[in-house]
């Protein structure tokens, strides 16, 4: 098996990257980053005050920071926010710098996990959760598929199942086929 390079995880919020991406890490024994935490850390505050205080552009512009400089890490599993893959510069430095997996959900599984979800700045502005959904998986799907090597659907199926099957199609056949 060739030294395998960082796993860049995308999607939109409510696919499961944070927690598929840190079981993954822990398979395979790597250092596990949430980009979202990353910039909650390095500015002191949530990413909900960043969006009061600075906007999304604000916020944008520190996440494309902070994925530039977590992409240069060596053996890392980076989870990106779901709007992470909006950015131009963004999706650039994931294609080349590792395999980059989109963790597709259908908007119906997303709408069930995000239901009571009241920490996301995006759905905070939203007065119609489902007509927010099916937008930003509009704009973002076709954003999210351009740059992924491997799309894996979390729709219904165990974190288990999903990491297993990253592994077992990235790690062992290494081989990146667009879908």
């Amino acid at each position: 098996m060739s030294k395998l390079p960082n796993i860049f995880l995308i999607g939109p919020m409510g696919v499961g990257k944070s927690t598929i991406g840190r079981r993954l890490a822990d398979e395979l024994k790597r250092d596990f980053y949430d980009s979202d935490h990353e910039i909650e850390v390095r500015c002191g505050v949530d990413i909900n005050w960043i969006f009061d205080l600075e906007g999304e552009e604000g916020f944008r512009q520190r996440e494309q920071q902070i994925i530039a400089d977590l992409v240069n890490l060596n053996d890392i599993v980076l989870a990106t926010g779901g709007g992470a893959a909006a950015t131009p510069a963004n999706r650039d430095i994931l294609s080349a710098k590792g395999v980059v997996i989109y963790l597709y959900a259908s908007i119906e599984q997303q709408l069930a996990r995000l239901s009571n979800d009241t920490k996301r700045p995006v759905l905070q502005r939203a007065t119609d959760l489902p007509t927010a959904v099916r937008q930003l998986h509009e704009v973002r799907d076709p954003q999210y598929r351009s740059i992924a090597d491997w799309t894996f659907n979390t729709d219904g199926r165990s974190i288990k199942l999903v990491v297993d099957e990253i592994i077992d199609t990235v790690v062992y056949k290494h081989t990146p086929m667009q879908n």
